[in-house]
């Protein structure tokens, strides 16, 4: 997020196997045999590569009560389980133990709940049980007591958004490219995608669920999700696989759902993105590998370089993007820029010696970040200079100051919204999580009790933002 060094710590097929739940289901049910009413369990693909896939199991509830559950797979030798979320898992030998978290642990009648992993391995699984009777039959064991406890995860079905006929943001515009200073749909027609940037996932993965994502999507009917990866402060360099992971999973999630994904590569401190150049390599090599099938995906390869020239970060730019072309020739590329990706003001300069010297490659666009209650109408007027001379993408934005926290400035950033607006300006607001920072769109707990996530939830620069997404 913009702001002075010192400041805040703060693939492959997927739409279509999302449609394809398995005919195994995990058990087998016997020709003509009706489905018994219970509790039951589906096992999807979500994506697969050569080596793995990622999978999404969904539990329903058809019985009369509220019920806890539990999944145990058996898995065939050589596949195994490396990562899961929405879940707690255990393993031993080839069966794999999946429970309910706080959020998602009770299904109540006529609900879901959903988990999902990474497998490494293709072998799909050969064996299933909810509360021990087969996942396909189900159980009508009503389970422990579930008490009071409303933490059911409703929404981790993505299906389509029940209320729009109009097709998901993607369905509309489908592979988004730059032409001239504007980012347009497959058609080559200019398009405006808004939507909501996470916090720091290493701090707030927690607020990225099933329920949370449907509620982006179909309730605020945002377009684009832009999922924060810190580099430093706790996040990618402490455990890179751990990461790299989580941002295949996030990514599939927000694919399913329909709606565009700009994998942030959030650098801040150190402010040169050269520092990190090696794991920038590793890590866009992959994600560019695994999801260049998809046509959602933006790469934003440096979040907000800092006390470095342009020609530096022009330079890291120049490196970094034949890496992710060399898998994924034609997505968008956002380059940061200097000051903070304030387009150099913050450092002293301005949007000209970008145009002067622009990065040699297609398709590529540079991030502009404010914060508007810190942010006043040089920035803004820059952002309108820019906006002349070459494309811009605003990835991070907040009604608040630069450090996040402080007095929401909304006429402010209802000026920038407007000129974004006029000039047809993709921008993620800063931030979708339950931080107790007033940039934060949710109060605190939301996360953890899984929601509402919208009403009484909402701070007021959430209820601000919600407004302006659903007003188009």
């Amino acid at each position: 997020m913009t702001r002075s060094p010192t400041a805040l710590r703060g693939a492959s097929p997927t739409a279509a196997a999302l449609t394809a739940v398995l005919a195994l289901v995990l058990a087998l049910l016997s020709p003509g045999t009706a489905r018994a009413a219970g509790l039951t369990a589906t096992f999807a693909k979500d994506s697969s590569w050569d080596g793995g896939y990622t999978a999404t199991v969904t539990v329903r509830n058809d019985t009369g009560s509220a019920v806890n559950w539990q999944v145990v797979l058996t898995l065939p030798n050589g596949t195994t389980v490396n990562n899961a979320w929405n879940t707690q898992h255990s393993a031993s030998g080839n069966t794999h133990t999946f429970t309910g978290v706080s959020w998602n642990a009770t299904v109540q009648p006529g609900g879901t709940a959903s988990f999902g992993f990474v497998a490494s391995g293709n072998g799909d699984p050969v064996g299933c049980t909810v509360n021990g009777a087969s996942c396909s039959e189900g159980s009508t064991d009503p389970g422990t007591d579930p008490g009071t406890d409303p933490g059911t995860d409703p929404g981790t079905d993505p299906g389509t958004d029940p209320g729009s006929g109009a097709g998901t943001p993607v369905e509309r515009y489908g592979k988004v490219q730059v032409c001239g200073t504007k980012l347009c749909d497959k058609n080559g027609n200019p398009v405006q995608l808004r939507g909501m940037s996470t916090h720091g996932i290493q701090w707030f993965d927690h607020c990225l669920t099933g329920s949370s994502l449907d509620a982006l999507a179909y309730d605020w009917k945002a377009d684009i999700i832009r999922l924060s990866m810190y580099i430093q402060e706790d996040g990618y360099e402490t455990n890179p696989r751990g990461f790299t992971d989580r941002m295949h999973q996030l990514i599939d999630m927000a694919t399913a759902r329909g709606l565009y994904v700009i994998v942030d590569w959030h650098i801040l401190t150190p402010g040169d993105p050269h520092y990190n150049l090696e794991r920038a390599r590793t890590f866009f090599s992959e994600i560019a590998q695994r999801h260049a099938g998809k046509t959602n995906v933006l790469y934003e390869i440096a979040n907000e370089p800092n006390g470095v020239s342009w020609n530096s970060i022009k330079s890291y730019a120049e490196t970094i993007i034949p890496v992710i072309r060399q898998h994924d020739p034609d997505s968008v590329v956002i380059v940061g820029s200097p000051g903070w990706s304030s387009l150099g003001v913050s450092e002293g300069s301005g949007p000209a010696q970008i145009a002067a010297n622009p990065v040699n490659a297609d398709n590529v666009m540079y991030a502009f970040h404010f914060y508007a209650a810190s942010h006043r109408d040089n920035y803004l007027n820059a952002l309108r200079d820019a906006a002349s001379m070459f494309p811009v993408f605003v990835t991070e934005f907040g009604t608040e100051t630069y450090t996040g926290d402080g007095a929401n400035d909304f006429a402010m950033a209802d000026r920038y919204i407007e000129l974004m607006k006029q000039e047809k300006i993709g921008w993620t607001k800063w931030n979708y999580s339950d931080d107790f920072r007033s940039g934060a769109v949710f109060n605190p707990g939301t996360c953890a009790a899984g929601g509402p996530w919208s009403g009484s939830s909402l701070k007021s620069s959430g209820q601000w933002v919600r407004n302006h997404l659903l007003a188009g």
